[in-house]
C-alpha cells in the first residue's frame, strides 16, 4: 500500500510537471509508468501479489493486442497510426500505450466493483468498460495535440471518430471480463485504485480547463462529466464504507 501511495504521489507530481514544462511528451512515459505501478501495488495489497501481477499482465496483453490489430486493420477503433514520438515501440505500438490500458483498466474495474453489488458480474463488466471508455474522452484529444497518433479520417469530437469510442467500449469490456475473473468479485476493493481513477479525472479536467495551451473547455466539460459520473459516486461510497469499517473496528475494541 505504501508503495502504491508513493507511486500515486509521484504520478501527480509528474503530471504537474508535464503541464508546466515546454516539452510535455517527455513526461508521458513516466506518468503512465507510475500510474501502472501504483495500480499494481494497490491491487497487490488487496488481492495478493500473484493475482495482481496476473491482472496487470492480462490487461496489458489485451490492450497491446487491441492496438496491434488496430493499427494494421482499423478494427475496432477505426483507421489510425502512431507517430514515432512515443518510444519504445513494439510492432508499431508504443509500450506506454499498453501499460496505460493496464493501469487505468485496474482503476476502472475497482470503480465498477465499488458501484455494482456482488453477484452482478456482467453489470460490473459493463460499468467498468464504460468507466474506462470515459477516460478516453480526455485521452484522445490530449494525445492528438501532442502528436502521438493520427486518424486517417477525423471526427466531430476534436477530430476523433465515433468508431474510436465504440472500439474502446468493446476492448474495455473484454479487459474488464479478464480482470474480473482474476481479481474476483469482492465488494471491498482497493481504495487506492478508486483514488487513482478520481485523481485522473480531476487532473485531466483541471488541465484542459486551465493549464494546457490552448485551453479546451469543451474537452474539460465532456471528460469531466464522463469520468465524474463514475469517480464521484465511487469515491463517496468508498469513503462511507471505510468509515463504517472503522466504526465497527472501534466498537469491537471498545467491547
Amino acid at each position: 500500500m505504501a508503495l502504491g501511495v508513493g507511486c500515486l504521489v509521484s504520478m501527480v507530481a509528474a503530471q504537474v510537471a508535464s503541464g508546466v514544462r515546454p516539452d510535455p511528451v517527455r513526461w508521458t512515459t513516466p506518468v503512465v509508468g507510475l500510474l501502472t505501478a501504483g495500480a499494481g501495488c494497490f491491487a497487490a495489497a488487496r488481492i495478493g501479489a500473484v493475482r495482481a501481477v496476473k491482472a496487470v499482465g492480462a490487461a496489458l496483453a489485451l490492450g497491446y493486442a487491441a492496438e496491434w490489430v488496430g493499427v494494421r486493420t482499423g478494427v475496432p477503433f477505426g483507421r489510425y497510426s502512431y507517430t514515432k514520438v512515443l518510444r519504445p515501440q513494439v510492432g508499431g505500438v508504443p509500450v506506454t500505450v499498453a501499460a496505460a490500458w493496464a493501469g487505468m483498466g485496474l482503476a476502472s474495474h475497482a470503480v465498477a466493483a465499488t458501484l455494482v453489488p456482488d453477484g452482478r458480474r456482467w453489470t460490473r463488466v459493463a460499468v467498468g468498460a464504460s468507466a474506462l471508455t470515459a477516460w478516453d474522452v480526455f485521452l484522445d484529444p490530449q494525445m492528438m495535440r501532442l502528436g502521438l497518433w493520427r486518424w486517417a479520417r477525423g471526427g466531430v469530437y476534436r477530430g476523433v471518430p465515433a468508431t474510436n469510442f465504440a472500439g474502446w467500449l468493446a476492448v474495455s469490456a473484454l479487459l474488464m471480463g479478464a480482470v474480473e475473473s482474476i481479481a474476483g468479485a469482492e465488494r471491498d476493493v482497493a481504495a487506492g485504485l478508486v483514488a487513482t481513477y478520481a485523481l485522473m479525472a480531476a487532473m485531466e479536467t483541471l488541465a484542459f480547463a486551465a493549464v494546457f495551451e490552448p485551453r479546451d473547455p469543451l474537452v474539460a466539460v465532456a471528460g469531466g462529466t464522463a469520468m465524474g459520473a463514475f469517480a464521484i459516486p465511487a469515491a463517496v461510497l468508498t469513503a462511507r464504507r471505510r468509515a463504517a469499517g472503522h466504526r465497527r473496528t472501534t466498537g469491537r475494541e471498545g467491547r
